[in-house]
């Protein structure tokens, strides 16, 4: 099985090329990094040192030294003038961006052809390093969670399926005992990524208040919620400061995000209450007391369900950096996507069971124009149609 193959040809091309930049893959756990990584070194001719800092126990900036300059001497011994240091995980090391920022100079300087790639599955921690660090030094893979068509052609699962058990490979095969299902992705998805790639890795104030905020913040999937209600339903409430830099944490590992309000200027986009919005639906069915033969007979719930798949579909992509996601909203009128490359609008809406568009598509087209304005439900594009685009191209 070719897990991420698109990523994998990338990555593969890259290391193929002349010496000149690290590659840096992030992306959040179980989504098949380590995997694409196994895979390219079964399939590369160029010899390569790969280790993990899950392994070694308080591993200091030290470790990284050791790791390098042990390729290092393998690149000297071979008959090779090349080779390849994978790291995995670097993120949980101190300050680990300075010292492969000197290592990599210093090959540099000498002409040393060491190649390297380095994974992480904590976007904050990765990014904090990249870019006071290895400005100019590294290039950047994000892998987001695994689509629709992903998901179907590896592991033959329908789009009912998907919208509810989502894209998390590793529970594919779990998924026809949902009890034991929901279990794997509390424990070992979501509460590892909160523990190991939030808490364990970035100072927080209140961690109970960062998990009140990131289960409330999935029930309401989908929905708009302004911080300043959030903080009324939250025990241990905080400020708006402090739950929207939470928000910031759990969208940088991959589980929570919040789609902005769309204004032509910049800073009321800033300003405006988010749109909640799981990164991957298994989130929010793992966390339901429902499950999926009931959900599908609520016609509300089930609503729920499919606008927060189509926009788990879209926050992914336009996590890649393929465009911009937003939402908007005046007074009682809503379009509930709005994607933005350049100068061009596409406006999206989302109606599981309607049939007519409502008046909140033609106030905003004739507001903002858009290049394109799209109706995902029954009497339009279906949303199990919808979720094998590409995003991208509807530009």
């Amino acid at each position: 099985m070719e897990y991420k193959r698109a990523y994998f040809q990338i990555v593969k091309k890259r290391m193929s090329g002349e010496r000149k930049f690290i590659q840096v893959i992030t992306g959040p756990r179980q989504v098949g990094k380590t995997t694409l990584i196994r895979q390219l070194c079964n399939e590369t001719d160029i010899p390569f040192t790969y280790v993990t800092a899950d392994d070694v126990p308080n591993a200091s900036s030290v470790w990284i030294e050791q790791q390098w300059e042990t390729a290092r001497i393998r690149l000297n011994s071979s008959e090779r003038d090349e080779f390849l240091l994978i790291i995995d995980e670097v993120q949980k090391i101190n300050n680990w961006s300075e010292t492969v920022k000197k290592l990599w100079d210093t090959d540099t300087f000498n002409k040393i052809n060491l190649k390297v790639i380095l994974l992480g599955s904590s976007g904050l921690m990765l990014q904090q390093g990249l870019t006071e660090s290895l400005a100019g030094r590294f290039e950047l893979i994000k892998i987001p969670h695994w689509s629709f068509r992903e998901m179907k052609e590896c592991f033959g699962i329908n789009a009912e399926q998907y919208a509810w058990f989502g894209g998390y490979p590793g529970t594919a095969p779990l998924i026809d005992d949902e009890n034991r299902w929901k279990e794997y992705v509390r424990n070992a998805l979501i509460e590892t990524t909160i523990s190991k790639d939030i808490l364990f890795l970035t100072k927080i104030g209140k961690p109970a208040l960062m998990r009140q905020v990131f289960e409330l913040g999935v029930m309401y999937s989908s929905q708009i919620l302004s911080f300043n209600k959030m903080l009324g339903q939250l025990q241990d409430a905080g400020n708006t400061t402090t739950v929207s830099h939470y928000l910031h944490l759990l969208d940088t590992a991959g589980l929570l995000a919040g789609i902005s309000k769309y204004y032509t200027e910049k800073y009321r986009q800033r300003t405006s209450s988010p749109k909640w919005q799981v990164k991957n639906t298994a989130l929010f069915s793992a966390l339901s007391n429902d499950d999926f033969s009931t959900v599908r007979q609520n016609f509300v719930k089930w609503g729920q369900i499919i606008e927060s798949a189509v926009g788990a579909h879209l926050v992914n992509k336009a996590g890649e950096g393929k465009y911009q996601l937003f939402y908007w909203r005046h007074r009682n009128e809503e379009v509930d996507f709005v994607l933005k490359k350049e100068d061009k609008l596409i406006g999206i809406e989302v109606k599981s069971g309607k049939t007519k568009p409502t008046k909140g598509m033609e106030t905003f087209k004739k507001k903002y124009q858009p290049a394109k304005v799209l109706l995902v439900g029954t009497s339009g594009l279906t949303w199990q149609e919808f979720l094998e685009i590409e995003p991208e191209t509807l530009f």
